[in-house]
């Protein structure tokens, strides 16, 4: 479950190489995606593959994990933002079938309820992708998110709040809350790869190595997930013990 690469560039080149073979197994695969700053190498490795090997990615769907509160999709700091910059302007995406959560929706708990169904109408996610707070958070589900919550309107802890200012310009407030799929439509995706980089996740990753599954470290509950990947760096690794480095240094081949 555990693996240890040298570098986000080799996570990069990995998880890209995945993601290729999944859609060229399956052109009509329903993925989970994420944003911030540990996907950002992963897509433009991604783009730069599809790019070579003209793949068709016009028959796939994708759902986002979440959305700011209060932000429209034109607004540069929004996760739709994010997304059309990184990923879907490369390609010839559908735009149909791409899905993100509405931050100026009139009714965020309906908003919230419906973007559920239209997930478990397809489904759920095949493939999930998922980055890690230093709070242990996937998705914007902050510590004690009950494990069978799904989609929701929540209060950005501080901690949150402060690791995401980096993302915005000097003195703007980050927004108080967002919309995220919940622990539930997460966990229900059938395969689940985690990437977390730098030496800021360092102490979380320790955490989730040394605790048992537990609501106060959301992504514990991956242990129990049958097909769930944790691809960390050198860097992320760096406080778990000497022997388990060790022990999970061998890149897994594809295919």
């Amino acid at each position: 479950m555990l693996q240890i690469f040298p570098d986000a560039a080799v996570i990069a080149e990995y998880v890209s190489e995945l993601l290729i073979q999944k859609i060229g197994d399956n052109p009509e695969i329903t993925l989970g995606l994420a944003t911030g700053g540990t996907m950002e190498p992963l897509y433009a490795r991604f783009v730069a593959k599809a790019r070579a090997r003209r793949l068709d990615v016009s028959g796939l769907c994708s759902f986002n994990l979440d959305e700011y509160v209060g932000l429209s999709p034109d607004h540069p700091k929004s996760y739709a933002a994010y997304m059309r910059e990184h990923l879907f302007r490369h390609l010839a995406f559908d735009p149909a079938r791409l899905h993100l959560p509405d931050g100026l929706a009139p009714d965020l708990d309906a908003h919230s309820r419906e973007y559920s169904e239209r997930l478990l109408q397809m489904g759920g996610a095949e493939f999930q992708l998922l980055g890690v707070g230093t709070n242990g958070h996937i998705g914007f589900n902050e510590p004690g998110t009950p494990f069978d919550s799904r989609c929701h309107v929540v209060r950005l802890s501080e901690r949150t709040r402060l690791d995401n200012s980096r993302f915005f310009e000097p003195g703007v407030i980050v927004p108080a809350s967002a919309i995220t799929l919940g622990m539930a439509e997460i966990t229900r995706a059938r395969e689940i790869v985690l990437i977390a980089t730098g030496p800021a996740k360092a102490p979380i990753i320790a955490e989730w190595f040394r605790r048992d599954v537990t609501e106060e470290i959301p992504f514990t509950v991956l242990k129990r997930h049958p097909r769930a990947q944790i691809l960390v760096d050198e860097a992320a690794a760096s406080l778990l013990p000497p022997e388990v480095r060790a022990s999970m240094m061998e890149i897994p081949a594809l295919g």
